[in-house]
């Protein structure tokens, strides 16, 4: 297996960008540099991995001989739990070979919007955005909100949200689209069946590793009082920032800093984002595709559907995958889904 994955060429290639950074003019090239110390630090992360992998074989090898000298059932059951262990990091390693693509490995940027539906769909969107922190949080992954529009009644009307953690946006690039909620509404005095829709799109967050040129004259800078649920923990002062790059009509805003000075860096820091985002579709004549994936957030525009009446189930359209464990995926638990739509991606479908 070590072959297959190619463990000896990794540590080689570990060895040899280790040297290289300790030239003492490896900072000179400071683009350079960067681009080597990612490297790796993600093959790093899959030796680790491996070393990880290995030791639990190991471990289960000595464990399943004591058990059979002893017929002891419990170490038997402890053997198992290695060899699981190790069935799970190894279809890790495997899926991580499906996350090659450019800046896949990056934190991401995530957005949110309610579509169709009123509150009904703001009501929507907020729940997405708690499977969405679930599934980070279970990933053990950072976030945390940048910006947030509360809804007129319930939910919100958006939101974007930063997720930093090994191939955040390799993962996430599979939830870009419109989502579907079917249910029994909770703002429905006589309990009808209503539909709503709420659209995902996310940006890969570059930093500072790419230029992206963007001129002061260009922008538009406005402050504003941020906002909260119930007036509770509402900022007095115009510390909110909200950025318009003029040329393209790109937004980014910030409002979860009590500082000024930080919301605006966080708002530049995602207008940069969205901006790279957008020249590096131009770049590769993809920008009528970007524009197909944000279709309009209504009816026959859904990736993928959320049914909790009068059936239970969640199915991607775009893969035919599908579980009866509404309540799991709402939850959090959506790495099923991601696999099946990057396999497919992978597949060439």
């Amino acid at each position: 297996m070590g072959g297959y994955f190619d463990i000896a060429g990794k540590r080689e290639r570990s060895t040899k960008l280790t040297e290289e950074m300790a030239r003492p003019d490896f900072w000179s090239d400071l683009v350079k540099a960067k681009e080597i110390n990612k490297e790796r630090r993600r093959i790093s992360a899959m030796l680790e991995i491996w070393d990880s992998i290995e030791k639990a074989l190991e471990d289960a090898r000595v464990l399943r001989e004591l058990a059979e000298e002893e017929d002891d059932r419990e170490t038997a059951s402890e053997a198992d739990a290695k060899l699981e262990h190790v069935a799970n990091e190894l279809h890790y390693i495997e899926f991580q070979r499906m996350l090659g693509g450019e800046n896949d490995d990056a934190n991401v940027i995530l957005s949110i919007n309610s579509g169709a539906g009123g509150t009904e769909a703001q009501d929507w969107s907020e729940i997405l955005l708690r499977m969405y922190l679930r599934w980070a949080e279970q990933r053990e992954f950072k976030s945390h909100i940048i910006e947030i529009q509360p809804g007129s009644e319930a939910g919100i009307q958006g939101v974007t949200v930063e997720v930093q953690g090994p191939y955040a946006y390799g993962y996430l690039k599979a939830e870009v689209g419109v989502h579907r909620l079917v249910r029994i509404s909770p703002f429905d005095s006589n309990h009808r069946r209503h539909t709503s829709f709420a659209s995902v799109f996310v940006y890969p967050d570059i930093e500072e590793e790419i230029e992206i040129e963007i001129r002061d004259e260009d922008l538009r800078i406005d402050t504003y009082r941020a906002s909260g649920h119930g007036g509770q923990k509402v900022n007095k002062t115009d510390s909110a920032v909200r950025i318009t790059h003029l040329p393209t009509g790109i937004v980014a805003q910030c409002q979860n800093e009590r500082s000024q000075h930080k919301n605006k860096a966080t708002a530049m820091r995602v207008l940069r984002a969205r901006l790279y985002q957008l020249e590096k579709e131009r770049q590769n004549e993809k920008l009528n595709q970007l524009h197909s994936e944000k279709k309009d957030i209504d009816f026959g525009s859904q990736i993928r559907s959320y049914v909790l009446h009068p059936y239970r189930m969640v199915k991607d359209h775009r893969t035919g995958h599908e579980t009866g464990n509404a309540d799991a995926v709402l939850d959090g638990d959506l790495d099923s889904f991601m696999e099946a739509w990057l396999m497919a991606e992978g597949s060439g479908q």
